[in-house]
């Protein structure tokens, strides 16, 4: 049996791709056709006589043959399109050389075509918050929708009662982005965070630090001699502890979610001997006179905010970065010192470390057969040092790290928040 397929021997080459060349410059009024060149059973037996057989033996014409065949085809299309239409007809083509073209030349519309993908399309979630989710916990005027404001600029703040509700508003698609309090510099640490972002699986994509500007509300017309109560957030009070005794204000003192929550809580009950520690925009929100403004202890009050994300960001040495890490180990705190001196053998600065109690397994006993059984409270390590995990140093000392501790995570590495300093001020 003879081979079917069409040999390339003996075919001037030049002449071939100047042919390719020129059968791909499509007009693009013209409709694409898919040329299909098969062998034919029924057809190669009547035609065998005049069949054309090359050098090599082969059955049918070589292929700048059935080139040259397509582009005749094409142009008996486009004339047979001309003609319909100079007829008044529908402009469709019903048969080229008296077969039907819809079934065996398969014509394909350009515009019927899919549109290719570009870069557009492909491209990441817009920069600068556009268009973005961004859970915080608290109500309008809260001070975390002020920190997802400075994060992601006209993104939209979706408000959350509790900080696990924003955590899982990211982890089921409702929320882009969560950016929750981690610290501030008179409360210190806010622990409920650094449990969530141990139990849950988010990232630490970025951080945004805030100055607080704390004010004290009450309904219009109230004066503070009337004032019996002052309710806010429990690090809101304590930043203020020393203010409010200054002010004479012999007051009960009451923790509530969050300070704008204080503000709306006034409000809606038309409590007139009660005041609330918030922002100056949840004053305006929710109709309050502001008695005193920066009523904070100390003017260098901020409060550092992590920003999160299902999906880490990629690494970069060109900025500033900070990476977040979590560790423990089996044998107890021991081992801090080897971790520690990983980093300061390669010059990498700490700029936090924070411990807190391992849930799994809070107590470690040791017995001694001379002294009897000890009691070790059991740690869990959590590190900001600065450095980008795309650089080498921070990937040489994890490493070390991981030698001597049973757990380590990564919660994220990002840029580092580089924004001018202006104490007591609101964004």
């Amino acid at each position: 049996m003879q081979s079917l397929t069409p040999s390339l021997s003996g075919i001037n080459l030049k002449s071939l791709i100047r042919m390719k060349k020129q059968s791909n410059r499509v007009n693009p009024n013209r409709p694409v056709i898919r040329c299909v060149y098969r062998f034919d059973a029924a057809n190669a037996a009547v035609n065998s006589g005049t069949a054309n057989t090359n050098s090599s033996g082969h059955v049918g014409g070589s292929r700048a043959d059935w080139q040259s065949s397509c582009a005749i085809l094409a142009s008996k299309v486009v004339s047979q399109q001309q003609n319909a239409e100079k007829s008044g007809g529908a402009g469709n083509i019903t048969a080229v050389n008296g077969h039907k073209a819809a079934m065996d030349l398969d014509l394909v519309p350009i515009d019927n075509q899919p549109k290719p993908l570009t870069i557009t399309d492909l491209s990441p979630a817009p920069m600068h918050g556009a268009q973005l989710r961004v859970a915080y916990q608290g109500v309008p005027g809260a001070y975390s929708e002020a920190a997802a404001g400075k994060a992601y600029p006209k993104c939209e703040a979706i408000p959350c009662d509790q900080f696990e509700v924003a955590f899982q508003a990211v982890e089921l698609w409702i929320a882009d982005r969560a950016v929750l309090p981690v610290e501030n510099s008179l409360g210190g640490s806010i622990h409920r965070n650094y449990d969530l972002l141990l139990r849950h699986r988010l990232h630490i994509v970025g951080e945004v630090q805030l100055p607080v500007h704390h004010c004290l509300l009450a309904l219009p017309g109230v004066r503070k001699e009337y004032l019996n109560r002052v309710i806010s957030h429990p690090q809101a009070l304590a930043q203020c502890e020393l203010t409010l005794t200054k002010l004479g204000l012999n007051v009960t003192r009451e923790a509530v979610d969050d300070t704008a929550g204080a503000a709306e809580y006034i409000a809606s009950n038309n409590l007139r001997d009660t005041a609330a520690i918030a922002s100056a925009r949840a004053a305006d929100l929710y109709g309050l006179q502001i008695l005193a403004e920066g009523i904070q202890d100390d003017s260098s009050n901020v409060t550092r905010f992590v920003m999160l994300a299902r999906e880490p960001i990629i690494p970069r040495t060109d900025r500033p970065f900070k990476t977040s890490i979590v560790f423990a180990h089996d044998k107890g705190t021991s081992v801090l010192f080897k971790v520690l001196s990983a980093f300061a053998f390669r010059n990498i600065s700490l700029t936090k470390i924070e411990s807190r109690p391992h849930r799994n397994r809070p107590i470690r006993l040791v017995d001694d057969a001379n002294v009897g059984t000890a009691k070790h409270f059991e740690y869990m390590f959590y590190v900001d040092f600065e450095a980008s995990m795309a650089d080498v140093r921070a990937q040489n000392a994890l490493a070390e790290v991981q030698e001597f501790t049973s757990f380590l995570r990564v919660l994220g590495s990002y840029p580092m928040d580089m924004t001018p300093w202006c104490p007591s001020r609101e964004d």
